[in-house]
């Protein structure tokens, strides 16, 4: 039986090591109390065109609404507390997003630390909930359509050699 939502877990651990160096660095923001508007230009840009743009269009576009034609398969349905979570997140990069151009740093560290307390939440219930709810949930045909939606999903304009600028400054 094919496994799709393999890729998306994986999908999560680069957002995870993005989250990570964010969580350091606005620790050593609050440290020096030196702003590094360069950095959080990228994090907005990864999350705008990566987290967002490509890993949650492919939940919300393809597999959420496979899982919603499927309901008499699921106990119960977590789709719109993820949908939520991903509104709420979009309204934390919102945040960092005004509070950058205000050049309010104690503002961009709360929003960016709100954001990756969120994601990672937001990450443990998809991988260990969700996604074994949607394998079980989805037969082979649904799956198979879904993989194949998957690589219409465009990655966007943020690139590997970006997201390795991120996780290794």
């Amino acid at each position: 039986m094919k496994n799709v939502t393999q890729v998306l877990s994986d999908e999560h651990q680069t957002i995870l090591k993005v989250i990570d160096v964010v969580l350091e660095k606005c620790d050593q923001m609050e440290k020096s109390g030196e702003y590094d508007a360069g950095f959080f230009e990228k994090v907005i840009q990864f999350i705008k065109s990566y987290a967002d743009g490509f890993h949650h269009a492919k939940e919300e576009d393809i597999l959420f609404k496979a899982m919603l034609e499927n309901m008499d398969h699921m106990h119960c349905n977590p789709i719109p507390v993820m949908l939520h979570e991903h509104d709420a997140g979009r309204e934390y990069v919102k945040g960092m997003e005004e509070a950058m151009q205000s050049g309010n740093s104690k503002g961009l560290i709360e929003n960016a630390r709100g954001y990756c307390y969120l994601l990672q939440s937001h990450i443990e219930k998809e991988d260990n909930i969700l996604y074994p709810m949607a394998e079980q949930a989805l037969d082979d045909l649904q799956k198979e359509e879904v993989e194949k939606l998957y690589s219409s999903v465009n990655k966007g304009d943020f690139l590997k050699e970006d997201i390795q600028g991120l996780i290794f400054p």
